[in-house]
């Protein structure tokens, strides 16, 4: 053998992963045992470890792998390594509710349907991750739609006088045909204390006029615009709608009844959920001369419906009269961008305008983005407006303003310039809309004020600011109405929620998407259930239990089975089983639990993500605890921490022989029909991978340039249950 043939491996941080016992023989002639081949050299490790091959080569059951898309799509070096070395892969944050739910809690699957196109043309299968989780929600969203509604006040002053309502006379109105009866009953709108108005059909109610209710004689304004409102709800589907006396050239116009973008009909329909009805009337609408009008509510459309309308929020108003004080600030509404407000402090991307969807009411609201909490420096993000005159000293001024934020936050106003300044008390604010005023005496000169925004970090919303000079704070004939959902309404909601959520996934993924994590880490440490009260109060945390209780898997678990395919792979899955055998027993216990209410479970998913002080028996009685079950077993995150970036040799020895003996006790104390698989969670040490998973750290197959790591030769030998590196020849191959 000539020395041609001895060549160096220059492998990154392999090269120093050699060992006593793997040094190259000194080249030479032993006179007592002949000329010394090739293939009896000690082959160094680095070479052993290139010689491997792709590591689902040695498995005789689904080896995956936990990605992320991004990388796979855009890193060429990461795409080859994961195409060449697994059979599945699992997204490990894009397929979350998290990252595919929107503010309006619409669902975008095109990155995901991207990523799943790419891997099945390298032949890929994907695991779905997750479904139901605490983690990797869009939060925001789901506290939005149990969050209190908040009822706008009406336009302007209300030129009816609801005094004969409220008192149940009806004192200038006429109950023309009032069906079994129109009546006031007390504590029955829209919030505990206030006031409806109800009307019932009869059982041979018809026609629109045979319930009607009609209003007193409502003085008319020359050239004025007018608008009745009011919220109604009705106890089975109902029907009505507003008519008008003679002074209308109209008397039964169709109209968009609840704005909502373009039918056009003569009647508005009613369910049991309040909502509100609004119709305008321009000069045009009135026949000349006309000095008064007069409308009917009429609901004779329907028999045996009985119907509510909230008498606080029953308005008449005129539209062009004067009302409420002058707005020291040029646009506070916000309905056309946010002209007049501007960024003193923060981050580049801090201001922008929010469209109607985000506003509190109207076509806008300002969004303000504070990325970094700093508690006592509220300045560091700071929005900026100017009053449209100077505040006169010692006089009177009141600040008022709605806001709200996509997890719990803070604001204060102060105002401008610095040497006259003067600075409200921080306020909390929270996923639902409130109004918050700050009164303040001017020390003379203040030219504007702003709002400090960077205490807490998050996403702001603001809306209908108003500055006047005396304690009027405008806002309509009356003030916002908050009604907080009832625990049952916040059950359904939430309910329909991850009905909508998992039939839309499993079904856009049902000929793509074979084996799910339906429901992830449903446990706490001690083994009992999480109750949602953890106290956990990341921006994308949302408890599913804390509102549809212990059967929320349950659930789960029937509605992915309903909209997937009947042969998916459906798993629950948890961490840290192998460390605390009291967790891994309560989830084997819920397991039963889920199963007796009627749904199906799969498999179990032990995550494993562990350390090399994780103690080896308590893995072996995991896995035996696990196996009892019945159950397809896999190994779902597996990751081996070493605490370092830099790790030594001796430590990434050790991490190799980890990974081999993890492997080896799934491969000996999970039967062969159980054995789902295993999922190496993440490929590289590259800090790419690390930016929000275990930062700082070595825990994976290839190191941080995307070579193998000693820890490959421990994974690829525990897969085939041997060492392959046995069977080599002892001659290096040529590069």
């Amino acid at each position: 053998m000539k020395s041609k043939y001895i060549i160096p491996i220059i492998a990154s941080s392999l090269m120093i992963l050699s060992s006593c016992d793997d040094n190259l023989m000194e080249w030479g002639k032993d006179p007592e045992h002949g000329e010394v081949t090739g293939a009896e050299l000690p082959l160094a490790l680095v070479e052993k470890i290139s010689r491997y091959e792709p590591l689902k080569n040695y498995s005789d059951f689904s080896l995956g792998n936990g990605i992320g898309i991004s990388l796979y799509m855009n890193d060429a070096n990461y795409r080859k390594i994961v195409n060449e070395n697994f059979d599945e892969v699992t997204p490990g944050y894009e397929m979350k509710h998290g990252a595919m739910v929107n503010s309006k809690g619409e669902i975008d699957f095109a990155s995901v349907d991207a990523f799943i196109a790419a891997t099945k043309s390298a032949g890929l299968k994907v695991f779905g991750h997750t479904l139901i989780w605490h983690s990797n929600q869009n939060a925001s969203y789901l506290n939005s739609i149990i969050a209190p509604t908040v009822i706008p006040g009406s336009s302007g002053t209300n030129v009816l006088d609801l005094t004969p309502i409220k008192s149940g006379t009806f004192t200038g109105w006429a109950r023309n045909n009032p069906g079994k009866g129109i009546a006031t009953v007390a504590n029955a709108g829209l919030t505990s204390t206030s006031p409806a108005i109800q009307l019932e059909s009869s059982a041979s109610s018809s026609a629109a006029y045979n319930l009607q209710l009609t209003s007193p004689n409502i003085p008319i304004v020359d050239g004025h615009n007018y608008e009745i409102s009011f919220y109604i709800k009705s106890d089975v589907t109902g029907k009505g709608r507003i008519s008008f006396n003679a002074s209308l050239a109209n008397q039964y116009p169709y109209k968009d009844w609840f704005s909502t973008g373009g039918t056009w009909t003569e009647a508005f329909a009613t369910t049991s959920s309040w909502q509100q009805v609004k119709i305008k009337l321009a000069p045009g609408d009135f026949k000349a001369g006309s000095t008064s009008f007069q409308f009917n509510l009429d609901l004779g459309y329907l028999p045996n419906v009985t119907y509510l309308i909230d008498a606080n929020t029953l308005a008449v108003v005129d539209l062009d009269a004067v009302t409420g004080p002058v707005n020291l600030v040029s646009n506070g509404t916000f309905n056309s961008g946010i002209t007049g407000w501007s960024k003193a402090n923060g981050a580049t991307d801090a201001l922008s305008a929010a469209g109607a969807s985000d506003a509190y009411e109207g076509s806008g609201a300002m969004k303000v983005v504070n990325a970094t909490s700093d508690a006592g420096n509220q300045w560091k993000t700071q929005i900026q407006t100017t009053f449209t005159s100077a505040l006169v000293a010692g006089k009177s001024y009141t600040i008022s303003y709605m806001i709200r934020s996509e997890a719990a936050g803070s604001v204060r106003c102060s105002t401008t310039p610095s040497d006259v300044a003067s600075y409200q008390g921080d306020q909390a604010t929270a996923t639902s809309w409130k109004q918050i005023e700050w009164k303040i005496t001017a020390k003379g000169g203040e030219t504007g004020f702003g709002f400090d925004l960077g205490g807490a970090a998050g996403t702001y919303y603001i809306d209908n600011v108003l500055v006047t000079d005396g304690a009027a704070t405008g806002g309509g004939a009356t003030a916002p109405v908050t009604i907080e959902k009832t625990d049952a309404e916040k059950t359904k909601i939430i309910s329909d929620a991850m009905t909508d959520w998992i039939s839309k996934m499993m079904t856009h993924y049902k000929t793509s998407v074979f084996s799910w994590d339906v429901v992830n880490e449903p446990m706490k440490e001690d083994g009992t259930l999480r109750n949602g009260t953890e106290g956990d109060t990341a921006s994308d945390y949302f408890s599913w239990v804390k509102y549809l209780g212990k059967d929320y898997a349950v659930t789960a678990f029937k509605l992915a089975r309903q909209y997937g395919n009947e042969t998916d792979k459906l798993f629950i899955n948890d961490y840290n089983l192998e460390s605390r055998l009291d967790k891994c027993d309560g989830l084997i216990e819920y397991v039963k639990y889920i199963e007796e209410k009627g749904a199906k479970i799969d498999g179990i998913g032990t995550q494993m993500h562990i350390g090399l002080t994780t103690e080896k028996d308590k893995i072996v009685q995991m896995f035996q605890k696990l196996a009892a079950t019945g159950k397809l077993i896999k190994i779902s995150e597996l990751d081996i921490r070493l605490g370092t970036a830099t790790p030594t040799v001796a430590q990434q020895a050790s991490q190799a022989e980890m990974y081999q003996y993890v492997i080896d006790m799934y491969k000996k104390y999970i039967p062969a029909a159980q054995k789902y698989g295993i999922t190496i969670w993440g490929v590289s040490d590259n800090s790419k991978e690390h930016e929000y998973w275990l930062p700082n750290e070595s825990p994976n197959l290839w190191d941080a340039n995307y070579v193998r790591k000693h820890a490959y030769k421990g994974a690829a030998d525990g897969l085939a249950g041997k060492d392959v590196s046995l069977g080599f020849s002892g001659e290096l191959q040529k590069p």
